[in-house]
């Protein structure tokens, strides 16, 4: 594998694992009722955020889980233990009123203001776990690995890789206000209520994929990768 290779590979993975698309809604309603500006600022910190905290473990790996004595099966078993409050959060309640900000719409002149709230309140769980979850940390590690071995160029087009995957997640954001007006409040609801269930049955097998790892034999095959690749 050359470094272009790589750098494509690490692209469409985190592509799928951040899930800009799918995750349009939810921002949506984080988000209801701020201007242009607004969104697209809090666009930008989300997602220069997620380049950075990517970055930081394309650097740092599995050397920063082992200086706290932390394997990657406790780190998915956290993440789906946050993924499945998150969830239960979206399937019960109004997600809209838990990220409400009632000073979106009159502080439409204070942009970075706003941002640095709506930054504050969606770092976490949406930012971590949500978008940047063990799958995407772990997809960032295995691919430090390989990048070692093609040197400079390796770690270049990863490099590329993770910034070109927050981009594309920053212009999905940001472009979230045809999609709010188009659902509406009652819309944008039932979406998230669904989105809220099929998180909770996610959040359910990362723990269980976890636990799989930190107890070998505990669960069948058939639980733990419940669709082998190639498989239909």
């Amino acid at each position: 594998m050359n470094a272009v290779d790589l750098g494509v590979n690490l692209f469409v993975a985190l592509f799928a694992l951040l899930d800009p698309i799918g995750n349009v809604p939810i921002f949506a309603a984080a988000t209801a009722g701020a201007s242009l500006r607004q969104r697209i600022t809090v666009s930008a910190m989300i997602c220069g955020f997620a380049a950075v905290f990517l970055g930081f473990f394309f650097f740092t790996g599995l050397g920063l889980l082992q200086f706290f004595g932390i394997s990657l099966a406790a780190f998915r078993i956290a993440g789906g233990i946050l993924l499945l409050l998150l969830g239960l959060d979206m399937a019960r309640e109004d997600f809209l009123k838990i990220f409400a900000d009632a000073d979106a719409v009159t502080d439409a002149k204070d942009v970075r203001g706003y941002a640095k709230r709506r930054f504050k309140r969606l770092i976490v769980p949406f930012a971590i776990p949500l978008m940047i979850g063990p799958g995407a940390i772990s997809a960032i590690i295995i691919n430090a690995g390989e990048a070692q071995k093609l040197g400079a160029a390796g770690t270049a087009s990863s490099l590329v890789a993770m910034v070109a995957a927050c981009v594309v997640t920053f212009v999905c954001f940001a472009c979230t206000g045809p999609i709010s007006r188009i659902l509406g409040d009652v819309g944008m609801a039932i979406v998230v209520r669904v989105l809220g269930l099929i998180l909770c049955a996610l959040a359910i097998q990362f723990i269980i994929a976890g636990l799989g790892e930190a107890i070998p034999g505990m669960f069948s095959i058939g639980v733990t990768a419940p669709y082998p690749a190639g498989s239909h």
